[in-house]
């Protein structure tokens, strides 16, 4: 299908949409904007027209449902100024709809609908607008009462706002009779949705239904409106982003753990790091972030579970200088606040970190919180399997943090399975010897080159990561109760021991 040029274009006003759209409405069409009270019509004919303002483009906003000094206060809570946008409010007087002024003779349908094409013909000439927005066309709709005159009433007005070269937004309710009446009138239709879930804020998306002529993104796009607007999360499409990268593989500066991996993580692959809380999942994430960091690599830190300080704090204490490489700018560590973010959402600053910031290095810590908090989202894999394919054809390590339920056994369960979409599987383990606790860490899975097979011991002391010789005289250490086959015990020594247990 061949695109239209960018000359021909009209831009929303709306970043997101107009990347949705590849670069905006094509100029002089009639376009329906449809979506139930709440899902942000209003806001986004605002900011069409302050777009256009913008641009030197003069506006008209005819308002049918709300008065001018509602539509006002709607600006006014974003900030905006409405001074160059022309308003034509024909919202129904308080005194019309009193019983004594209702017609007798004839049928609304015959005078009210007249006079309202009338006083938008009028205004339109007197304005001579290039941006037209009609709110709602559901008051035409019931004023007409018959679907053959309510479509040739919006027959008669598409033909004559094309015919003096405007642009123009219907907007109305969502209804599924209206999409099946406009369908074939409309250039375009732009779907809004508000969706409310069992917890949490309810969730905005948008997908466009049509768009004659012109290729689009489609599917669902998480929306957020905010002070200042709308902004559009445009769904990620892993086959738009493709580019050539250095392909030196991260390493974690632990000699020991580098060799267990084969010689490092490779870029732009995903490494999953799975295992019960407290094994020390999040540590070794952050080793390999302040190891990308000291090579002047920037790393974008995405945590779900603790708040920066306490990241800093934590890993502080065991040698590991997040802080001071954040304040170099090589670390850029981000809360996200899943209760609030949709996946969408979260897609788009992800990809901010790499198309903006260019991180080369992204963790996600955890998983776990990410899922449990949005239940209700639907395809949440199929959005971690597109985020995580665009990661990699940028290059980018991606590291996931992956919390397995319960402490110790061979039945520990995951919220998810996301180990067919990694790359590379590291897998933490408690076991115990001899009434002490400790951790072995081993991978069991690399797409990408060799690794080693053994079990390694793991510990985290104030030194920082320390990683053991291959744990060949146990036996079972992944079931957490190994079986002992040795004559002496091949252990890390304690901090400040130089003693074996």
């Amino acid at each position: 299908m061949k695109d239209i040029s960018a000359d021909y274009r009209v831009s929303t006003g709306v970043d997101g949409l107009d990347a949705i759209l590849g670069g905006g409405l094509p100029r002089n069409r009639l376009y329906l904007v449809e979506g139930r009270t709440g899902s942000g019509k209003t806001t986004l004919a605002l900011q069409f027209l302050l777009e256009g303002a913008r641009r030197g483009e003069r506006g008209l906003y005819i308002t049918l449902s709300e008065t001018k000094e509602e539509l006002l206060a709607v600006a006014q809570s974003h900030g905006w100024s409405l001074d160059d946008i022309n308003i034509l409010d024909l919202a129904v007087p308080e005194k019309e709809v009193l019983p004594d002024s209702q017609y007798t003779l004839y049928h609304p349908s015959e005078v009210e609908l007249g006079e309202i094409t009338k006083s938008i013909f009028n205004q339109f000439e007197l304005v001579r607008p290039m941006r037209v927005v009609l709110d709602s066309i559901s008051e035409i709709r019931l004023q007409a009462r018959e679907a053959l005159r309510y479509r040739r009433q919006i027959l008669a007005l598409k033909q004559f706002f094309i015919g003096k070269q405007s642009t123009v937004l219907l907007l109305d309710d969502q209804r599924s009779e209206t999409i099946g009446l406009m369908e074939s009138v409309v250039h375009g239709i732009i779907v809004l949705q508000q969706l409310v879930q069992g917890y949490g804020p309810s969730r905005r998306n948008l997908h466009v239904l049509k768009l004659r002529g012109v290729k689009y993104r489609s599917g669902f796009h998480d929306i957020a409106i905010e002070t200042g607007g709308i902004i559009v999360y445009p769904r990620l499409s892993d086959a738009e982003h493709r580019t050539d990268f250095d392909r030196k593989p991260l390493l974690s500066n632990v000699p020991e753990l580098d060799a267990l991996i084969g010689g490092g993580l490779n870029a732009g692959t995903a490494t999953l790091i799975m295992g019960p809380a407290g094994s020390g999942k999040s540590t070794l994430a952050a080793q390999f972030a302040a190891s990308a960091g000291s090579e002047d690599k920037k790393v974008a830190f995405f945590i779900f579970d603790e708040n920066p300080h306490t990241l800093i704090l934590r890993t502080r204490a065991i040698g590991i200088d997040l802080e001071g490489l954040v304040k170099a700018g090589r670390v850029m560590i981000r809360q996200v606040d899943p209760g609030e973010c949709s996946a969408g959402e979260f897609s788009y600053l992800v990809r901010q970190t790499v198309d903006r910031d260019k991180a080369s290095v992204v963790v996600i810590d955890s998983v776990n919180a990410y899922f449990e908090s949005m239940p209700e989202e639907k395809f949440l894999t199929a959005h971690v399997h597109e985020l995580l394919s665009y990661l990699s054809h940028q290059g980018v390590s991606t590291l996931l943090v992956l919390a397995q339920y319960g402490i110790v056994g061979t039945t520990m369960a995951v919220p998810v399975d996301l180990s067919y979409l990694a790359d590379t599987v590291l897998l933490l383990r408690f076991f115990e010897s001899a009434g002490d606790v400790r951790k072995a860490l081993s991978v069991v899975k690399k797409r990408t080159g060799n690794h080693e097979r053994t079990i390694r011991e793991f510990r985290i002391t104030s030194n920082g990561i320390q990683v053991g010789e291959p744990l060949r005289q146990f036996q079972g250490v992944l079931t957490g109760v190994p079986q002992y086959i040795g004559n002496a015990g091949p252990f890390l020594e304690n901090d400040g021991d130089s003693s074996k247990k």
